[in-house]
């Protein structure tokens, strides 16, 4: 399979081209000066004709070479598709070994150039690699799946030939059967699978889901976990996806998840597209780290990505559920919405603010008049009253200017203060929620 492209061809007859006429023009131009100055030189005529003479020649010779460059790779590129033939015959009939050894040739042409992709693919041998997956022989089920792997790359019609023949029942169903490199090949390939889901194919199948959740459960490696990931991430954006993933246990598998910094974010997304259905709403309500989980999220500073994702759960939880604001302002969210709304990004401000609103209203609501007897109001009026009055306005300016000049304070020294995230925690923290207009 060692042919030359055309594109190699075209670019060595360019640069033959290049330097041979560049050397007849630099022939050519004191002739064609001396041609202008003496028209009745026939020598020079006759030098300049014999030079037009070979220009043509060059470019019959250029012309030549193209047509057996391009039968030279036109020779080599049927070749090319017999050799292919031949392989995908011992993938279909040959002996284990040599599938193995098959399904590795394939991977590498794979690799190489995605057409051999389409043309291996057209040859059948999507359920073939399929079908070595399911063995229980370990090199064997990761020869077919870094074929795959490699072949479903970019190819949104090998990715839906590879789940219509079968692949998720086929997965390997326990971790502790797998290797490393197993495991990753199989995170590698439902990344791939599951972006599927965006184009609203049906992939939903909970055979794979109870291994996904082992991996997250054990020490794998980081960059694998962050594949699964990434994975479920596109499967929960399909509704009908939910169901699997709520009732195989995902859910505070993602919470704890969300806790760690290099994985909060894709959790916090595949959490954000569960929390809008009635059931991974009530999931997320009943885990035992709702909502301290989420408010410790909100103080990252340099996480503002994850600061709007769970300020976003956390309003879809709190709307219209007065249970859930009160345990939201026992675990003590006021104070860190408020910091929020003042130093977060723009998007994380907003659903502060509209938080905050809530807490706010809630708290008015529960200051209105209360039932029972009632204290008599005295009438205004005399000079004592009056006095008593004027004296009792005069008292709550001067706290209102004192909360007010307390609270600027504050937010000077949260705008001024360096970049060490403890102190300015610290502030908040050390600010009381009763203090505040919410």
């Amino acid at each position: 399979m060692s042919s030359t492209p055309p594109s190699s061809s075209n670019g060595v007859l360019s640069s033959i081209k290049f330097h041979v006429l560049a050397r007849i023009k630099r022939f050519l131009k004191p002739k064609a000066a001396r041609v202008s100055s003496d028209p009745s030189d026939k020598l020079d005529m006759s030098i300049t004709k014999a030079d037009s003479n070979n220009i043509d020649k060059v470019e019959n010779c250029e012309s030549a070479m193209q047509a057996m460059g391009k039968q030279s790779f036109e020779e080599d590129e049927e070749e090319s598709v017999i050799s292919l033939k031949r392989c995908v015959k011992k993938l279909h009939f040959g002996s284990w070994e040599e599938k193995e050894v098959t399904a590795k040739e394939i991977e590498r042409l794979a690799k190489e150039d995605i057409r051999v992709s389409k043309l291996i693919t057209e040859l059948g041998v999507v359920p073939e690699l399929v079908s070595m997956v399911a063995s229980e022989v370990p090199g064997r089920r990761l020869a077919g799946l870094k074929a795959l792997v490699q072949l479903v790359r970019g190819s949104y019609k090998i990715k839906a030939l590879t789940v219509e023949a079968g692949i998720f029942p086929k997965l390997p169903k326990r971790i502790d059967l797998v290797d490393e490199s197993t495991k990753r090949e199989c995170a590698e390939l439902l990344l791939s699978l599951s972006s599927l889901a965006n184009s609203q194919f049906p992939i939903a199948s909970p055979d794979f889901l109870p291994f996904i959740k082992d991996i997250m459960e054990s020490d794998s490696n980081f960059e694998t976990k962050q594949l699964y990931l990434g994975a479920l991430c596109n499967l929960s954006t399909v509704i009908e996806n939910v169901g699997p993933l709520v009732s195989a246990g995902l859910v505070p598998i993602l919470l704890g998840l969300s806790s760690i910094k290099e994985n909060s974010e894709k959790a916090l997304a595949t959490l954000g597209n569960l929390v809008v259905t009635l059931m991974g709403k009530e999931a997320i309500e009943n885990s035992l780290m709702m909502p301290e989980s989420l408010i410790e999220i909100l103080t990252w500073e340099n996480k503002p990505k994850c600061q709007e994702l769970s300020a976003y759960i956390l309003m879809i939880l709190a709307h219209q559920s007065s249970t859930q604001r009160k345990k939201m302002a026992q675990a003590g969210i006021v104070p860190v919405l408020l910091e929020v709304a003042l130093l977060g990004s723009q998007l994380a401000q907003k659903r502060a603010l509209k938080l905050l609103q809530w807490f706010k209203d809630e708290r008015q609501s529960k200051m209105g008049p209360h039932s029972g007897p009632q204290t008599p109001r005295m009438a205004m009026g005399s000079p004592i009253n009056t006095m008593e009055a004027k004296e009792g306005k005069r008292m709550m300016k001067s706290l209102v200017k004192q909360s007010l000049h307390r609270k600027m304070e504050i937010i000077t020294q949260r705008a001024n203060a360096p970049g060490d995230p403890t102190k300015l925690k610290s502030l908040v923290i050390s600010t009381s929620s009763k203090s505040l207009p919410y």
